[in-house]
């Protein structure tokens, strides 16, 4: 079996976006006729022009045209080690080259599947969870409002994803602002805390709750904003602080 051809595929999402605007699809090509299919995130691509896609679509040729084509789609390892060893740049994860990667990865696992008449699960050790716990994103408005603006609203939200079956969620109780990272004043953590508050009093401790922040805090307000919810026993703490500052995130770990 060879690789003939890899083609893409970008497709509009539906409001509100979640996941970016457009959706980038692969599929790998072979001479039997068999398709696989891998996923390049494309993030938070909310323009409305197409051409925004064009570097990264142009990766994924360059990708296929270097590496795929006449390959054997089964030798999933080797391919993936010639690509990641090939150049420099390769070898650091990236938004832009490591998702290139993972969907050509996920399209010959997906391949290896359908030859051989197995799900993946069974091609990577076979199946160990019946189900595994997925969380929900709390989204920040309802048809009662937003919950940034109205903290009450945040325990009606909580309540729907406990009835649709979730079991843990995360919030982003911050809007990103510039300059980045900042100082939390303290009226803003306040206003934080009775989004909690609100999810406590209605839902009481059936839903966990993580914090995701996109890393805009200073050190000193990761460590202030973690003491202040604290008693609200959120579930995580997500890029408290850039997460490319390492020891500053080890700081606000060991508080």
């Amino acid at each position: 079996m060879k690789i003939t051809s890899v083609e893409t595929m970008v497709i509009e999402n539906v409001e509100p976006y979640r996941g970016g605007r457009y959706l980038l699809f692969l599929e790998i090509n072979t001479n039997e006729g068999i398709v696989g299919l891998g996923e390049r995130i494309t993030g938070n691509t909310y323009s409305k022009r197409l051409k925004d896609l064009r570097s990264q679509i142009d990766l994924i040729e360059e990708y296929a045209d270097e590496f795929l084509i006449g390959e054997n789609p089964l030798n999933i390892e080797k391919i993936w080690d010639r690509i990641y060893a090939s150049r420099h740049d390769f070898r650091h994860p990236s938004l832009h080259a490591t998702p290139v990667i993972s969907a050509i990865d996920m399209a010959l696992w997906d391949i290896a599947g359908k030859v051989s008449g197995q799900p993946i699960y069974n091609l990577l050790g076979g199946q160990y969870h019946e189900k595994l716990r997925a969380y929900a994103y709390m989204p920040s408005g309802s048809p009662g409002g937003n919950f940034r603006d109205d903290p009450s609203i945040a325990g009606e939200i909580a309540q729907q994803l406990l009835e649709e079956g979730n079991s843990a969620c995360k919030l982003d109780p911050f809007m990103p602002e510039y300059p980045i990272p900042r100082d939390i004043p303290l009226w803003e953590i306040e206003h934080a805390a009775k989004i909690f508050e609100s999810i406590r009093q209605t839902v009481g401790n059936k839903l966990e709750v993580g914090i995701g922040t996109h890393g805009q805090l200073t050190t000193y307000s990761a460590i202030r904003v973690a003491d202040f919810l604290q008693p609200y026993h959120p579930f995580w703490f997500e890029e408290p602080v850039p997460p490319e500052n390492v020891d500053e995130m080890v700081r606000v770990a060991q508080h």
